[in-house]
């Protein structure tokens, strides 16, 4: 009778399993030795076993509680790539937030690539910018600024249309009185 071979979305659960319950060793025996850290807006990989925990433990600390749903998962090749909601407690400080004690819940999307039936890399994107307005480290006022930042010339040139528009059409006049 033949074994069946673990497919690499099957390894991925296992690791996500293992995480779940905190055998962190356990997630490490699924990795390759120089399983390399891909996150959005980290300036550099890195690499290994001790920075993967430092990692965990940063979200850990702030969210004892966190735990996760798998939304999607597609695979091919060497690559799984999953859609997750994250939720938790926050009663740790992250990111310079201190704890507030306020549930969260935000979405990751990322992906893994595997050799030889184990987890070489992962590319994270979570959505950092709502959790940190869910902690209170970014108010919604400050997150809108800096969208509109993003956008000023776009809106300079709006502006300039429109009152251009008003100027030519003579909206912005005050009315003579007839005699």
């Amino acid at each position: 009778m033949s074994t069946l071979t673990p497919t690499n979305t099957d390894i991925l659960r296992q690791a996500f399993d293992a995480l779940r319950t905190r055998d962190l060793d356990g997630c490490l025996a699924l990795m390759t030795e120089d399983f390399i850290i891909n996150i959005a807006g980290m300036p550099h990989q890195r690499r290994g076993a001790k920075a993967w925990k430092e990692n965990v433990a940063v979200i850990l600390t702030a969210f004892p509680d966190l735990d996760f749903r798998i939304e999607d998962v597609i695979a091919q090749g060497d690559r799984v790539a999953v859609r997750m909601t994250f939720t938790g407690t926050h009663t740790g400080e992250f990111m310079g937030a201190s704890p507030t004690g306020r549930q969260i819940e935000y979405d990751s999307y990322e992906i893994y690539r595997f050799e030889n039936g184990r987890i070489a890399e992962e590319w994270i994107n979570s959505d950092i910018l709502s959790l940190l307005q869910q902690v209170g480290a970014l108010s919604g006022t400050r997150l809108a600024a800096m969208y509109l930042a993003g956008h000023r010339t776009k809106l300079a040139l709006a502006l300039g249309v429109l009152l251009g528009a008003l100027v030519r059409h003579g909206l912005g006049q005050t009315p003579v009185p007839s005699a």
